[in-house]
């Protein structure tokens, strides 16, 4: 990853070719999209249309936004005293390390990678262990999409070995996260100074007051905790109901949770 970021890719390749490579692996997304829509379903579980309509689809529009921006980062002219003028530059850090979970892997691969690569960083990755199918996926779509080789590394292995060494490793310079809190506070304590950007668990509460449309509070309270099986950083944790509509929401509320199907069918059927 080193080697590539001084030679093939950093301040060695445009801003314009590091976007139309970003929108030609868009592309390639969109041609294999029904084979990569069920390595997600395998991955996860979910129905193979959510897979599609959802995480699939989001992943090739986030890589097309940054396919737009990766010509577009520029520094400025400050004019700091009478006839003098500071120039400034954004210039990548170098190699990033990314680890990415289970619930989204996809989206989450979307969201770790497009920026990265579209601001001229190279990348060691490491999927979840659990759900490697649609990285590994990934891997070979940059291959064909013509990024060169070692700007992306795709590195499948447990926490404590792969995640620790991409958390320590010297040549890394900066490292992304969608972790516990917990793990990710050890991993903020031993990044020897490394810069670390951290997406952790969410405490999103539910606040409804007595003005509120009841049946529309108690639909997207109820998408709002139970939308992939709740398994989503921002996923709403505790509700807050005013005082005089507590009962009345409680029995909406009670009756569309005893409502939900747990998702035991086929995922690949559309009657799932």
């Amino acid at each position: 990853a080193r080697k590539a970021y001084k030679t093939s890719w950093g301040l060695k390749c445009l801003g314009s070719v590091r976007g139309k490579l970003l929108n030609r692996l868009s592309d390639l997304l969109e041609a294999n999209a029904d084979e990569f829509s069920a390595l997600e379903s395998l991955n996860v579980g979910k129905t193979f249309t959510m897979s599609k309509m959802g995480d699939v689809r989001g992943t090739i529009s986030v890589l097309r936004y940054y396919a737009g921006w990766a010509d577009k980062v520029h520094g400025k002219t400050v004019e700091t005293n009478e006839n003098k003028l500071a120039y400034t530059r954004h210039e990548p850090y170098g190699v990033v390390g990314q680890i990415i979970p289970w619930n989204f892997p996809s989206g989450m691969l979307s969201w770790k990678v497009g920026p990265a690569l579209a601001t001229g960083n190279t990348i060691v990755l490491k999927p979840s262990g659990i759900t490697p199918l649609t990285a590994l996926k990934f891997a070979g779509l940059l291959n064909e999409a013509g990024i060169p080789p070692n700007v992306v590394n795709i590195i499948n292995g447990y926490g404590q070995t792969i995640g620790d060494a991409i958390s320590h490793h010297p040549l890394i310079e900066t490292v992304a996260f969608t972790e516990s809190i917990i793990t990710r506070r050890k991993a903020s304590a031993e990044s020897n100074l490394k810069v670390i950007t951290l997406e952790l668990g969410g405490k999103s509460p539910i606040i409804i007051f007595d003005d509120a449309d009841l049946d529309q509070a108690v639909k997207w309270a109820s998408r709002g905790i139970f939308f992939n099986m709740g398994q989503v950083c921002t996923a709403g944790s505790r509700i807050y109901v005013q005082e005089g509509i507590y009962d009345q929401f409680l029995a909406k509320f009670t009756a569309a949770a005893t409502a939900v199907e747990a998702g035991t069918g086929d995922p690949f059927s559309p009657a799932t």
